[in-house]
């Protein structure tokens, strides 16, 4: 008897081993989940981009757009403060991404270096592929580190123009798992209106209390030229001088944030440098980890205990209380200059204003984002200025 039941048990198990070789590879994603502490208000948004071959155009929109976004918050106000921004950036629905995990790319996490989130999108490159809304959804609702707060703004933007229902994940359970954690799930179709109400774009929107948005991916951005956009220029040289580099990760961020300049300064018809240093110019931008005039800003941070070797060579040859003086002096610089920046804004904006026309008939990817996070950030008692 004995004998009989190891034989049973022994089949048993060969029968599930073999019921699991049958099995579809589950996608094994390389996942970073940062979460840094941000004290008061808070805007969590991910961008879920298609890359598959049809959609250079959008990605040509999202590298120019995403300093305009940001700047969106600038003069915004929750419980009396300016909400800190992060942002997260995926991309799917290209061949040479992972098949195993349908092919989907975590870029960046929810961060505020938005330096390297540009860079990253700068980086892009489109080629055909299969496009799984459901499954892009799902990975950013589980992989990222979202914050509980029900005050905090949560959003995904999902821009591509297949089929939304495609792929082995079911998208309405995605959108449907998302807001459940307080994600809302804004659904933008690249193309016609009622193609995308046709495959279901708008479905995902409704399940997630989000905004069905439609674009045209090809559309070239209206950029309307401001008398005050020269002098904000100019100012951004300005501006570079204040930073103080510290630590090993300094030359790469450094570099890093010349090329993005260089990269906004390349689509001048797109508006993107002026935006790029407005944002430069606000809270948002943020370079703690590797410039000492954001980093001074932390609670625990004492310039007597940043390392010599930490230090730029100019700095070196200082005495403590030097350091402190030079650090204060380049502080102040770049705080009066931020302020001109921004009250050249208020201007432009003024301006703007009275010289915009309706030059399209459909919304491009900033336009789009914009009309659905002001309404839906409005509803965690996000206001702007008047």
């Amino acid at each position: 008897m004995k004998t009989k039941h190891i034989l049973i048990a022994t089949a048993l198990t060969a029968c599930l081993a073999t019921a699991k070789e049958v099995r579809p590879p589950a996608p094994v994603a390389e996942v970073t989940k940062v979460e840094t502490a941000v004290e008061g208000p808070l805007v969590q948004i991910a961008v879920l981009l298609d890359t598959s071959g049809s959609m250079q155009g959008l990605i040509e929109q999202a590298k120019t757009q995403l300093w305009k976004l940001v700047n969106e918050f600038i003069t915004a106000k929750q419980d009396g403060k300016t909400p800190v921004v992060q942002v997260a950036l995926y991309e799917y629905g290209k061949s040479s991404l992972n098949a195993k995990e349908h092919w989907i790319r975590q870029i960046q996490p929810l961060t505020r270096d938005l330096d390297k989130v540009s860079e990253e999108l700068f980086a892009l490159n489109t080629n055909g592929g299969d496009e799984y809304c459901g499954a892009v959804i799902q990975r950013a609702t589980l992989d990222l580190a979202w914050n509980p707060n029900p005050k905090v703004y949560k959003a995904i933007f999902i821009a591509g123009n297949e089929p939304f229902t495609q792929g082995p994940i079911d998208s309405k359970q995605s959108c449907k798992d998302a807001i459940a954690k307080g994600i809302i799930v804004n659904t933008i179709h690249c193309g016609g209106e009622a193609q995308g109400i046709a495959e279901h774009w708008n479905q995902g929107a409704l399940l997630a209390d989000g905004k069905y948005l439609v674009i045209d991916q090809n559309q070239a951005i209206v950029h309307i030229e401001a008398p005050q956009d020269k002098e904000i220029v100019k100012i951004n040289e300005e501006l570079n001088k204040t930073y103080i580099n510290y630590g090993s990760a300094a030359p790469a961020a450094k570099a890093r944030q010349v090329a993005q300049d260089s990269n906004a300064a390349a689509k001048p018809e797109s508006g993107a440098q002026v935006q790029r240093i407005i944002s430069k110019a606000s809270a948002n931008y943020c370079n703690d980890t590797w410039d000492l005039v954001d980093a001074s800003k932390k609670k625990d941070f004492d310039m007597a205990k940043v390392k010599e070797t930490d230090l730029p060579e100019e700095m070196k040859k200082m005495t403590v209380e030097e350091r402190k003086a030079h650090l204060a002096k380049k502080t102040v610089e770049r705080e009066e200059i931020q302020k001109k920046v921004l009250t050249l804004n208020k201007e432009r904006e003024a301006y703007v204003a009275t010289q915009r026309k309706e030059s399209a008939k459909t919304d491009t990817l900033d336009t789009a984002m914009v009309k659905a996070l002001r309404t839906q950030a409005e509803k965690k008692g996000i206001a702007w200025e008047k």
